[in-house]
């Protein structure tokens, strides 16, 4: 869902915003005021304060964010906004919590997960009776916290701030961000892992959404996990999971006829998340974004975008790109998106399935693959400025990106080039060919990028297994023997063909690059120009030209936060610049835009997009 501008109508100031904290009221609340490392039983909440920061300083903040809640800019711009931004003063009707849940973690069920470093502030009513829940992320410790310290720094606030709104203004279903504010005081990081830790500002983002229950608040009902031993907190109770199905569904799904206690329902809300659910994956996939960490803890059950940590855009096209530094074996890649978001929904359907019949649920989720291709298809339709539908369309796709891995072509610059071709009429085929060409990697380039997990002969033992335990009679099909080391079996495959490609091109020349890459665009151009031209004829859109040029240009940005252009912003925030952290936001609240600054367009050759944050 993408939620428009309000009008300016009576705004409000931070003291007299509107709280109705329903979720406290209508959901069982920790009764221990010990705000320490703990399980916290048969509660989806515990009450906790904000830790004050010192000296606090405003980075950034997203106006149209803040006017969700009736914020003015004058608000925005008081003295005391970044103290209240991050919980160094208190918001007059807030009432400050930790949400209980837990999560399946790389696969595994981890038992209780919680908000470590997030804490609910409350629920703000504005003039047009939206409620919106907003969060602090960073202000400190909570029960959940385990041996962490609850804070965030700026490096990673500034990159979660940035996204969400970038990918708001895409049109991708997001929480959203309103402030990002940093403070003197400082923690410990090991950013690269290496044993080199670092002092970094303790930063606070305010995050803004309907709600931020997710997958992982539902599994706190978990029996003993076979393979972990891990439970949930609250296993066993039933009474307190229909008591967060009836509050989800009153909430977040009042359009669903009937109640929690008739099956139907329950039924009826799991299948508007799966479809949700897939539809927001569709997304991802058409813009190149690969989010990471996407284990049941970081699912929202409204279908958002939520919890940005190692996140990237992917700029050369590898449907393989794994963004998140710690996932060597791949279970996050971009071309595994959908395949872990389904899983993700089958874990939901799990704890569902205590209440209500695991049958029904299943046939639910049956219908996965025609929600998420239906919107795929539909997006991708619109990149390309196709007005009708064609039973080819899935092929034409699948050869592009084939045509965009085997050319090493960025993938947003890809789809700004083909939006600049007439296929109508005065089409010049040498003349396109060269101009994508321009978004081509050369052979020195595309080594620089190609970067394999494994070593060739250890990629060449890992496939011997794979292959062994296929063979193996009583395996299941898609059974993973290496599951339990944490390697995906597509990862092993993504490395053996890379390592099948560098030395391809250990033997190439230049000429011969060019001339791989010229064929493979022309061959694909041509196909692509057929079926412009009986788009043309069967849309009878007398306009025609006119109406796929602007479908294009509103569906294919001109930017998006690539992970270079994100550091450089990092880079001087951390020097007390926040010039760039700002003018990227600008940007990216007009993706569709072209920028002055040109290299805010351009690639990283090299750059891979893996991260790691905290």
């Amino acid at each position: 869902m993408r939620y428009g501008r309000l009008r300016d109508l009576s705004m409000k100031t931070l003291e007299t915003l509107t709280f109705d904290n329903a979720a406290l009221r209508d959901l069982p609340v920790d009764t221990s005021p010990q705000n320490v490392p703990r399980q916290v039983k048969n509660a989806c909440f515990s009450r906790v304060d904000p830790t004050p920061l010192s000296s606090p300083k405003t980075v950034v903040y997203s106006s149209s964010a803040m006017r969700l809640l009736n914020l003015p800019l004058s608000e925005l711009e008081r003295d005391e906004f970044p103290s209240y931004l991050c919980g160094s003063k208190l918001i007059p009707g807030a009432e400050y919590a930790a949400h209980c849940y837990c999560g399946h973690q790389f696969g595994y069920f981890s038992g209780q997960l919680g908000d470590g470093a997030t804490m609910y502030v409350g629920e703000v009513i504005n003039n047009e009776s939206q409620r919106w829940e907003i969060q602090f992320k960073g202000a400190g410790k909570t029960p959940f916290s385990r041996s962490a310290d609850g804070r965030k720094v700026l490096r990673s606030s500034l990159r979660e701030f940035l996204c969400s709104e970038a990918m708001f203004h895409l049109g991708v279903p997001t929480t959203r961000a309103g402030s990002c504010v940093v403070s003197t005081d400082t923690v410990v990081r090991d950013v690269l892992y290496d044993g080199h830790p670092i002092n970094e500002k303790c930063t606070v983002i305010l995050r803004i959404a309907p709600t931020f229950i997710r997958f992982g608040s539902f599994e706190i009902f978990k029996s003993i996990d076979r393979l972990t031993g891990r439970p949930g907190p609250s296993v066993g109770k039933t009474d307190i999971l229909k008591q967060l199905l009836r509050y989800t569904k009153s909430r977040f799904y009042p359009d669903i006829p009937g109640e929690v206690e008739e099956e139907d329902t329950v039924v009826a809300m799991y299948r508007e998340i799966m479809e949700r659910t897939a539809r927001l994956v569709a997304h991802w996939q058409t813009v190149g974004f690969c989010h990471g960490v996407l284990n049941t803890d970081n699912m929202s059950i409204l279908g958002l975008t939520i919890d940005y940590g190692p996140y990237g855009f992917m700029e050369t096209f590898d449907p393989g790109f794994i963004c998140n530094g710690s996932d060597k074996g791949g279970r996050y890649s971009y071309e595994a998106q959908p395949a872990i978001c389904k899983w993700n929904v089958k874990k939901l359907g799990e704890m569902f399935a205590l209440v209500v019949s695991q049958e029904k649920l299943d046939q639910v989720l049956e219908s996965w693959e025609q929600v998420y291709e239906k919107e795929y298809n539909q997006l991708m339709r619109r990149k390309l400025g196709l007005l009708t539908e064609s039973s080819d369309d899935a092929e034409l796709f699948s050869k592009l990106f084939a045509t965009m891995r085997e050319t090493h072509s960025d993938f947003t610059t890809t789809f700004l080039l083909l939006q600049s071709f007439d296929l109508i009429e005065g089409f010049n085929s040498d003349e396109a060919v060269n101009q994508m060409l321009t978004n081509c990697l050369s052979i020195e380039d595309v080594t620089k990028t190609l970067k394999p997990t494994y070593s060739k002969a250890d990629c060449a033992a890992l496939l011997q297994i794979i292959s062994q335990f296929s063979l193996a009679a009583g395996n299941e099909a898609g059974f993973n023997p290496l599951a339990r080391y944490g390697i995906e079996v597509d990862s092993v495959l993504r490395d053996h063909q890379i390592h099948q490609d560098l030395e391809n091109f250990g033997k190439m020349t230049a000429e011969d690059r060019d001339k791989q890459c010229r064929d493979k665009w022309s061959e694909w151009l041509q196909m692509y120009k057929t079926r412009v031209q009986d788009d043309s004829e069967k849309s009878n859109d007398s306009n025609y030209r006119q109406a796929r040029g602007d479908l294009q240009r509103k569906s294919n940005p001109v930017v998006v936060p690539r992970n270079h252009i994100l550091q450089r912003a990092i880079d001087r925030a951390e020097l007390g610049d926040y010039s760039l952290a700002r003018r990227l936001l600008e940007v990216f609240e007009q993706p569709y835009e072209k920028p002055a600054e040109q290299w805010l367009a351009e690639r990283d050759v090299g750059d891979k997009g893996a991260c790691t944050v905290t």
